[in-house]
């Protein structure tokens, strides 16, 4: 009540900042004329009417029982030793960071003059910005500004040059961040978490902000933004914002044909109007244009690419203009999207193996709907909601701004989805997108698990993402049991036939095998028919050819041969003493037992006879007048 702080977190801790003494935490963020005195010797309790100003004087006259501000804490007159106050500073110049820690009795010259030595520039060349009371010069005493015990700081030097190379260097770096603006409406009371990049324009977050609020860019009064920033075309980066965090508050102007000086003197904060007001927008309702066409829908559509083109051909050409934009305006951290018609995307989410398949998120996008760039920036870029669509999700998108895409997709909607989902999509309005539509594929239809609109939060929306995953787990599951039932089955038909098939080779081998060896046998049955036939022929030429065996009572020499074959069997002949030997052979070859077969052998002596030379006669060789010979094979 006294102090103005309603904040409990920073009341705790002036309280631990001053060992939890009430007279000493108050004395150090009010005046000391609003109740409570510092003396030389120590502080003083005074009694008086509560919260009044009073005097020593009033307080040495006033008695016990009259109304005071705060109970007697300290007894009249104790000394008291009052502990210094000190204060942390972070300045930030340029790429260097430097901590300055002081006493809160100190100023803000001394702040400057610690500066001066440590970054080399002239106190009077730097303004120390940053400071969140109103205007402080090198007098300020650092008590009066109530500071809490941490504190941010930056130093502008406009008179002197900037380095070319870091500042260069560090003016990109800034331009690839992303800042958080903290955006506070006044009158509502409500606060927006805005991310943009470094090369977004303050021009382009007041417009950001009228989506949000409705209060035109003319209308818009704003605090918070730095002194620098006096340009609403100047970037987020150079305008001098705190990184990663910068709060700001907006409000709508009473008039609004205020002027910007008016505006100022009515803002103790550092702050600025938006340079869009001024007499190019004073005639627009004489026209008949009013707020909304003039600085909402229309000039949100004029001032923006397209987030897909107006009736593409191909859908992948459309979703990779989509994809770049949509990087473009939110940054990279975003949910990677399905580059392919909505076919495609079914066939990469629904149609591959159980274990592999995924849910499909749609997004709807729309930007003329007032929820688009929250939803984006803050739910949809938002890393946990980023990486649990892309382990558990293909998402696909499609911009519906257009009419022509718009009806492009309730086309495609019903020809997979059905009329009624259809028809669901088409009656919601535009301050509902946008959508993100989750769906789930079953053996015979598409089911749409979830339609969840533009108006929900981080949590929310995951909450709903894990909730529709559950669905989806519990019916994969069973898809993944009988998947690996019909695999099983399959894998045994396979096995049958495969075993089936071996044993059809088997066979028919077998039986190749079998005629082989049967056309083997015929042949070799023929090749031996053909010799016996060749033989018997040759036995038959060499019989008819042998000449008469002579009579016993033959005047002539006739020599008598007895010749055991080599199965035992005999068979004798008379042969002319005269006869060459080949007579004998020709014999013998005439029973059976060709000599190129068989070897004709003698007894005594033991001799071959048929290494003799068959044109000598038998009387030559000594098988006269007779011989016993045998048969042998030949090796």
């Amino acid at each position: 009540a006294c102090t103005g702080i309603e904040n409990i977190d920073e009341a705790i801790t002036l309280l631990e900042q001053n060992n939890w003494d009430l007279v000493a935490a108050i004395n150090g963020v009010i005046p000391q004329e609003n109740g409570i005195l510092q003396s030389e010797y120590g502080v003083e309790t005074l009694h008086g009417p509560a919260y009044g100003p009073t005097s020593h004087s009033a307080a040495a006259s006033s008695t016990p029982s009259s109304s005071s501000a705060f109970r007697h804490v300290v007894p009249s007159r104790q000394i008291v030793e009052r502990q210094p106050r000190m204060l942390d500073f972070r300045v930030e110049y340029r790429d260097r960071n430097v901590d300055v820690v002081l006493e809160d009795s100190s100023t803000v010259g001394d702040i400057k003059h610690i500066l001066e030595n440590e970054l080399q520039i002239p106190a009077s060349k730097m303004l120390l910005k940053g400071w969140k009371t109103g205007d402080v010069d090198d007098s300020t005493v650092l008590k009066s500004l109530h500071l809490p015990k941490n504190n941010s700081l930056y130093v502008l030097t406009p008179d002197l040059p900037p380095p070319s190379s870091s500042h260069s260097g560090a003016l990109q770096e800034s331009l690839n961040q992303n800042f958080m603006l903290i955006v506070t409406h006044r009158e509502v009371q409500r606060e927006y978490n805005l991310n943009f990049s470094g090369s977004s324009t303050i021009q382009e977050v007041k417009r950001n902000v009228y989506d949000l609020t409705s209060i035109p860019v003319r209308h818009q009064l704003w605090e918070g933004w730095p002194s620098s920033a006096t340009d609403d075309s100047m970037t987020l980066a150079a305008s001098g914002l705190t990184f990663p965090c910068h709060r700001l508050t907006v409000g709508r102007r009473s008039s609004p044909v205020q002027t910007r000086e008016q505006s100022e003197e009515q803002c103790t904060d550092v702050h600025m109007v938006s340079d869009s007001d001024g007499d190019d927008f004073e005639d627009a309702t004489e026209f008949g244009v009013d707020d909304g066409e003039m600085f909402g829908v229309a000039s949100s559509a004029l001032r923006k690419s397209p987030m897909m083109p107006e009736n593409a051909e191909n859908e992948g050409d459309a979703l990779l203009q989509f994809t770049a934009e949509f990087s473009s305006r939110y940054g990279d951290c975003h949910p990677v999207y399905f580059i392919g018609s909505l076919e495609a995307a079914f066939q990469e989410a629904f149609y591959g193996k159980a274990r592999d398949r995924k849910l499909l998120a749609i997004y709807l996008h729309h930007d003329e709907s007032v929820l688009t760039n929250v939803f984006c920036s803050q739910m949809l870029c938002a890393e946990s909601i980023v990486s649990y669509l892309s382990q558990n999700f293909i998402t696909w998108a499609w911009d519906m701004t257009k009419e022509a895409n718009r009806a492009r997709f309730l086309t495609m909607c019903t020809r997979h989805f059905g009329s009624v989902v259809a028809q669901t999509i088409r009656t919601q309005k535009t301050d509902q997108f946008p959508l993100f539509l989750i769906i789930m594929g079953k053996r015979s239809s598409n089911e749409v698990l979830n339609v969840i609109q533009g108006n929900t939060t981080v949590d929310e929306l995951m909450m709903r993402l894990m909730a529709a995953m559950e669905i989806f787990s519990a019916q994969q599951q069973e898809d993944i049991k009988d998947e690996d039932e019909r695999e099983a089955r399959e894998n045994v038909k396979r096995e049958q036939d495969e075993a089936y098939r071996i044993s059809l080779e088997a066979d028919r081998a077998k039986r190749e095998a079998q005629e082989r060896e049967m056309a083997e046998q015929f042949r070799l049955e023929q090749i031996r028919k053909e010799q016996e036939e060749e033989r018997e022929a040759i036995r038959l030429s060499l019989e008819q050819s042998l000449p008469p065996e002579p009579k016993e009572e033959s005047t002539e020499s006739v020599s008598k041969l007895r010749i055991r074959t080599p199965s035992g069997e005999f068979f004798e002949r008379r042969f002319l003493a005269s006869s060459k030997l080949q007579v004998v052979f020709d014999f013998v070859a005439s029973k059976g037992y060709p000599w190129e077969e068989y070897k004709l052998l003698g007894t005594f002596p033991r001799r071959d006879v048929t290494q003799l030379d068959p044109n000598k006669s038998l009387l030559e060789v000594k098988l006269y007048p007779q011989e016993t010979l045998f048969l042998e094979a030949k090796e």
